[in-house]
């Protein structure tokens, strides 16, 4: 096994200089790509002038961040060497779910090139575009519909075309681009390949958005199994994660939270560490304190033995009336999503009413690396190694931070534990910059499990959700009402302020203030989503139906209150709450009427893309079509059923439905999870195995966030600060049988995956125990001592 190299000696991939040269090139403010562009390597890129032309009403790109290349030029995307490698420039983050992999397909298809002959660089503020945030399942969506990295390599290979026309005398039309080489279709002879006819040539041309995309039909790489481009590194230990990163000068820090939510600093004896060996610094912004020294070891002892003098906590609700807590809040902000102003009429006539409340606590993202970032803070620049999924916002906060310009600030990505939300990825990165930034010199920081735990990362949202709704004689559900509380605080990355994160508020700066989005989402947006609209009703807005179902009586009203915690995007966020709710009251409405769990959602759905999903779940599930609960032998040592649940995904997101059986031990409350099986329309498939990958690692997360975690604390502090306090799927967990049914539409734009079955395996698992049991479990996780506690007033 080769040992893990340092980052520097990555530099050195290509022959054109020695790695010190390189790096001494770096040093003196030359990008790798700026000296690949003046070196050799065809660059295209592009302006008004060149073989394409601009597209009418197609201005100067206005969405980016200033300094960040410009999306609409060609090159700011795609560069191809005189070897024929292809280098493609991406704002879109590989965090593990495989976007490398889907990425590098969709370059190699429309450029029609071998998949190995792709470079993906990505999330560098000196070298890749600004595409925002890598988050909501979106990187596939922006790069495969729109204007961005797949329109780029359909222009450059439309230019490719173009040229090679000219240079052999034969029409566009009757040349073949095939494995980096372009030939004539009736005369072999006649052939250049793209880094031979090219050389140090550059055209200038914008992305063209009628650069014509290769059809479906005719894909050789994209809608193929491609095997991840990491792997091999990966499950060698020869991957470089932020953790690996290895600076010249580095030095080595930690911190030193508070011992209680709301506490101050009054003090720092430095002294109290001026003996120990290696120390370097201790260093005191507000409330922010650390230490840096020589060695990990050594910064370990000093912030263990730094003697800090705090103010008491400003204290927490109670755990156990939490909920009535959040209920009994004055809210920061109410908002409407959708009111037919008739609910209560209708509910009031109807032949039977129904009505529920569900509760769903603070979760963690309990990534199983703590979060780890290196910072090289000199005078008034800034290089940042981070973990982020926000290269560009997080520039500009780490701006605000530091006190710096942002155009002196470059943030490199580097992969860091597994995350889908705001772990404590940027928190750790801010850590390092302070103390970077105090000492001169490169800082190295990974928390502690505690301090990830406690202090690290934004919580998943808790909430609080009421749920209301009336049927007619015949068992149809004539109206629908849903209210819900969810307190938040600093709910967004550390992106737009510092003080989003812990590290930005304790060093002085105040959270920025949660906006909720507009109450008139764009169409399709009614699902279950993180505006709280059921799947089965209309979404009339302004006399519009945007929803995916058939019930015309609606309102859905959402409260904002003040989070004790800060709060985060955890891996569907507001959206897995919901659809707990939603899916799970949709059963009991469906209980109610005496229907089919199946039958009775079918019945009040109208968009056919959620409707194939739920069929081709309940046929892969072999579903017993029957009312629920099953008829069950009370004396059963175990109790089997079975659940669903669906979801219209807002956004440019998919389809998916899940079915779940359990069996359920009635004298411990213990669930066993036996099988799921998911049903997912996601558009055009790029890539089979990722995309079930991704159907399988969410609805394992989804299992464990609904049966074990639950962020605990007590009147000062989080007590869930370790892997025995804050319970996840263990190792050696029976794993259910995992069956995933995947339907293809490559008419349909590409649609993101990732959150999709994790939103639906709280519901499809409540609903099953439901099936089983007759006890419906309305508060989340479904721990033994909740289900059997259910079960004893079943």
């Amino acid at each position: 096994m080769k040992p893990i190299r340092s980052l520097k000696s990555t530099h050195a991939e290509k022959p054109y200089l020695t790695k010190e040269a390189l790096e001494a090139l770096e040093r003196a403010g030359f990008s790798r790509r700026r000296f690949l562009q003046g070196a050799g390597a065809l660059v295209v890129s592009f302006s008004v002038r060149g073989l394409v032309g601009t597209a009418a009403g197609q201005g100067a790109f206005d969405g980016g961040t200033a300094g960040s290349p410009a999306a609409n030029l060609l090159d700011s995307w795609i560069a191809i060497g005189a070897d024929g490698v292809v280098t493609a420039y991406t704002g879109k983050a590989e965090l593990g779910q495989g976007m490398t992999t889907a990425q590098t397909q969709l370059v190699a298809e429309e450029l029609c090139v071998p998949f190995n002959r792709v470079k993906l660089i990505m999330c560098d503020t000196a070298q890749t575009p600004d595409q925002g945030i890598t988050s909501g399942s979106q990187s596939h969506p922006t790069n495969f519909n729109h204007s961005n990295l797949a329109q780029a390599a359909a222009t450059a290979r439309q230019a490719l075309v173009q040229l090679a026309s000219k240079r052999l005398g034969v029409p566009e039309d009757q040349l073949l681009a095939k494995d980096g080489v372009i030939r004539s279709k009736s005369d072999a002879s006649k052939k250049v390949a793209y880094g031979e006819f090219l050389g140090g040539k550059r055209f200038e041309l914008q992305v063209d958005p009628k650069a014509p995309r290769k059809p479906a039909a005719e894909w050789t790489v994209l809608g193929t199994a491609a095997r991840r481009p990491d792997l091999a590194a990966l499950v060698t230990g020869q991957f470089e994660f932020v953790h690996n990163v290895k600076l010249p000068g580095m030095l080595h820090g930690r911190v030193v939270r508070p011992p209680a939510v709301g506490a101050t600093v009054v003090s720092v004896d430095e002294g109290s560490v001026a003996k120990l060996q290696g120390i370097v610094k201790v260093v005191v912004k507000k409330n922010f304190v650390g230490v840096v020294a020589q060695k990990p070891w050594q910064a370990i002892q000093a912030a263990n033995q730094l003697m800090v003098t705090w103010t008491l906590g400003t204290g927490m609700p109670k755990q156990e009336i939490f909920y009535d807590h959040v209920r009994n809040q004055k809210p920061t902000r109410d908002t409407m999503l959708v009111d037919s102003k008739d609910t209560d009429q209708k509910i009031a006539e109807a032949a039977a009413s129904l009505k529920a409340t569900y509760l769903y606590p603070y979760q963690m993202h309990g990534s199983l690396g703590s979060s780890c970032a290196v910072a090289d803070v000199q005078g008034d620049k800034a290089t940042l190694y981070s973990p982020t999924q926000g290269v560009w916002p997080q520039r500009g906060s780490a701006a605000i931070l530091l006190g710096l310009k942002p155009e002196n600030v470059r943030v490199i990505f580097r992969r860091g534990s597994g995350c889908y939300g705001l772990n404590g990825a940027d928190t750790v990165t801010f850590d390092a910059a302070l103390l970077s930034q105090a000492v001169g010199k490169p800082v190295r920081v990974q928390l502690t499990r505690k301090d990830e735990m406690a202090w690290g990362e934004n919580y998943g949202l808790p909430y609080v959700m009421d749920e209301r709704a009336g049927l007619d004689a015949a068992g149809n559900i004539v109206a629908w009402d849903f209210e819900t509380w969810s307190p938040v605080l600093g709910n967004r990355p550390g992106y737009t302020m510092p003080g989003n994160v812990v590290t930005g508020t304790l060093a002085g700066f105040e959270a920025d203030p949660f906006v909720p989005r507009s109450p008139a989402p764009p169409p399709r947006t009614y699902g279950n989503g993180s505006n709280g609209v059921p799947s089965y009703v209309a979404g009339n807005v302004g006399g519009t139906a945007s929803g995916t179902g058939t019930i015309k009586s609606e309102r859905s009203l959402v409260h904002n209150v003040t989070s004790p915690l800060f709060t985060g995007p955890l891996r569907s966020p507001a959206r897995l709450q919901n659809t707990f709710a939603h899916e799970c009251f949709m059963d009991e409405l469906a209980s109610q009427a005496k229907a089919d769990p199946v039958a009775f959602r079918l019945r009040h759905l109208s968009d056919s893309r959620l409707s194939d999903v739920v069929r081709a779940a309940a046929k892969a599930a072999n579903w017993d079509s029957r009312p629920s609960p099953k008829a069950q032998t009370r004396i059963a040592s175990t109790r089997a059923g079975r659940g669903i649940a669906c979801v219209a995904y807002e956004g440019e997101n998919g389809y998916s439905a899940m079915v779940a059986e359990v069996d359920v031990d009635p004298a411990t409350g213990k669930v066993a999870v036996k099988r799921l099986t998911i049903a997912a329309d996601c558009g055009p498939i790029s890539n089979p195995d990722g995309l079930k990958n991704q159907m399988e690692g969410g609805a394992l997360q989804g299992m464990s966030r609904a049966l074990m975690e639950e962020v605990t604390w007590d009147d000062q502090k989080i007590t869930s600060v370790d892997w025995i306090s804050y319970r996840t799927l263990p190792l050696g967990f029976a794993i259910p049988t995992i069956d995933v049914v995947l339907l293809n539409r490559p008419d349909h734009p590409a649609t993101g995956a990732g959150e999709l079955s994790i939103t639906l395996s709280c519901a499809a698992i409540g609903n099953a125990i439901f099936d089983a049991t007759a006890a419906r479990i309305r508060q989340a996780p479904f721990t033994p001592e909740r289900v059997k506690a259910a079960l004893n007033h079943a």
